[in-house]
């Protein structure tokens, strides 16, 4: 295993502990999440408020790596992610492209289904 792949492993295995610091610690200072739906969100400081907002209302979270593949500083991860919102279960199906830099995520695009989250979630 590469050392890009062993990053965002240990970036999946960090969600479920809930620490938005943490989280995003694994970003590069001016790094990227785009979750595909909205608007691209852009440095550490823009990173915790959004994280964390989306994040406040989650519990039991677990995400389930079905297939990781990476070539040089690309790292692609099909995933299962778990978690209850507002106390409801969600199992949500993903794809998370991750371009890497020095060690850090420099840009994460996710991709999944919104219907499937809200629908779960509500």
């Amino acid at each position: 295993m590469g050392d890009n792949e062993k990053i965002i492993r240990d970036f999946v295995d960090a969600w479920p502990r809930l620490d938005v610091s943490e989280i995003v610690d694994y970003f590069a200072e001016d790094g990227v999440y785009h979750n595909m739906m909205l608007e691209p969100v852009k440095g550490r400081e823009a990173l915790t408020g959004f994280i964390g907002a989306f994040a406040a209302n989650w519990s039991d979270v677990k995400w389930e790596i079905l297939n990781l593949v990476s070539r040089g500083d690309t790292v692609i991860a099909e995933r299962v992610d778990r978690m209850k919102v507002g106390g409801k279960p969600v199992a949500l199906p993903c794809c998370g492209v991750f371009e890497m830099e020095g060690g850090k995520i420099k840009v994460w695009r996710d991709y999944f289904d919104l219907g499937t989250f809200t629908k779960a979630a509500s």
